[in-house]
């Protein structure tokens, strides 16, 4: 009877995990092609950004640029990532255009395979989502941020903690140590906490690298993903080395429901004991501080996996799009485009060469709209090799804009002077050697007539 009680539990939870699985399954295949209903916290999804170097980039957008293009609302659109490490990583790729045609040729060759094969792409998608938690935001830290250091009396911790344990050992033969453990044990609990405003800049980081680093190793199984980092292996048994010390984290992190707070304390009460958490945080620390470039290859094969399953999500749920022609012709010839955030949106065609274009028309007939969406159809397409149009063909561009500008009274600026300023940019950047899409709408707006039309006449006719 006993055994038939067993075999009932233990099928009942095989069910229970089968029938998870399932939903799961049908939730991310349903999912593909739409937009994600999700908050979205800039602030964390920037980090990589702000603090990568981009030196090698050929452009890095704006903020001015990407204020004037309503870039949020692109990327709130764009984005179909599982992971907030591919999220950031997406948010970076939109934000910086480089020149790589071997990565564009692999990553088509890739989301051609994404798109085709459902199960490969759930597949995929489950190991990712493992790190969709708000946590793995902070696993750019550890590569990008500099770690704290030890102070200078940390050699007392170390001796704290030996002492603590030959105490505890003494106190079996001459009870007269137990009350010298008594004692270290309460020295101990004020290091202890002490070192807790240490650990929480940690305890979320470091186990959501164990899990990404965890992860790694599944995606780069498939022969084509391995494509994308054929060394990543190495980064990847550099970081296990640290792993075992690592996990003591993740305990950390794990003890937090109500049933375990017996288990926490017994830990908590061994943790202080022996000063195990300022021992093992430096220590770890102290590793992982010449693994960053290793920690970053990682990040970077997750995120850009993610990113490429994102696109093809994208692709999926459009009604048209193209991938781009870019050559050396200076010409912009548009087929059809749209501007993506603008809901049963009215195409228009347009082919620029030689010169550049004066657009007029009435008051909203949707000029600005369309400004907007040949530089955002630039932009994607110098990217994620993605455009919203029939078809289109370009060169490779620097692209900037003057399009939404404000006053800033903070740093004693008019709207007049905040708009001299960025035409001023713009003319500086004609002379970068460079092709450049410059897009302007409604200049010097902030001016009377007279002197509008003179400047503005001036200012085109320079960067003409």
């Amino acid at each position: 009877m006993i055994k038939d009680i067993l075999f009932q539990i233990k099928y009942s939870f095989s069910q229970i995990a089968f029938n998870r699985k399932k939903e799961m399954n049908k939730r991310l295949k349903e999912s593909f092609g739409k937009v994600k209903d999700d908050s979205f916290d800039f602030e964390r999804i920037e980090n990589y950004f702000r603090n990568k170097d981009h030196s090698e980039a050929y452009q890095v957008l704006s903020n001015k640029t990407c204020n004037d293009l309503d870039f949020d609302e692109l990327f709130m659109f764009l984005d179909r990532t599982h992971s907030k490490v591919g999220q950031q990583y997406l948010y970076n790729t939109l934000r910086t255009i480089a020149v790589d045609e071997e990565q564009n040729k692999l990553n088509e060759e890739i989301i051609a395979e994404l798109s085709k094969n459902s199960d490969l792409r759930i597949s995929l998608q489950k190991k990712i989502e493992k790190l969709k938690h708000k946590d793995a935001y902070y696993i750019t830290t550890l590569f990008q941020e500099e770690h704290i250091k030890p102070p200078k009396w940390f050699f007392v911790i170390k001796l704290l903690s030996f002492a603590g344990l030959a105490s505890l050992l003494l106190s079996f033969f001459d009870p007269f140590f137990f009350m010298i453990l008594i004692g270290l044990f309460c020295i101990n609990v004020v290091l202890h906490y002490w070192n807790k405003r240490n650990l929480v800049q940690y305890v979320s980081s470091i186990p959501q690298l164990l899990r990404l680093n965890t992860i790694a190793p599944h995606l780069f199984a498939n022969p084509l993903l391995k494509k994308i980092n054929p060394s990543l292996p190495k980064s990847i048994t550099l970081i296990n080395e640290v792993k075992n010390r690592m996990s003591f984290f993740q305990l950390e992190v794990k003890f937090q429901g109500e049933f375990e707070i017996i288990a926490w304390f017994f830990f908590e009460v061994f943790k202080t004991l022996f000063l195990l958490e300022p021992l093992l945080l430096f220590g770890v620390l102290k590793r992982l501080n010449t693994k960053r470039e290793n920690i970053e290859h990682i990040f970077k094969f997750v995120g850009h996996i993610d990113m490429l399953i994102s696109i093809a999500s994208l692709r999926h749920g459009l009604e048209t799009f193209c991938t781009p022609i870019i050559n050396n012709d200076n010409q912009i010839i548009v087929n059809n485009i749209k501007h993506p955030l603008i809901y049963n949106c009215t195409t228009n065609s347009i082919n620029i060469s030689k010169k550049s274009i004066l657009l007029t028309g009435s008051n909203m007939s949707g000029k600005t709209s369309f400004i907007r969406a040949i530089g955002l159809n630039v932009i994607t397409g110098l990217t994620i090799n993605t455009c919203f149009a029939k078809s289109i063909t370009f060169p490779l561009l620097k692209v900037f804009s003057a399009i939404r500008i404000s006053d800033d009274l903070m740093n004693n600026k008019s709207y007049y002077f905040e708009e001299v300023l960025t035409i001023k940019e713009m003319i500086s950047e004609s002379n970068n050697g460079k092709r450049n899409l410059f897009l302007l709408d409604e200049i010097f707006k902030g001016t009377n007539t007279i002197d509008r039309v003179s400047a503005g006449k001036s200012v085109l006719s320079a960067l003409a």
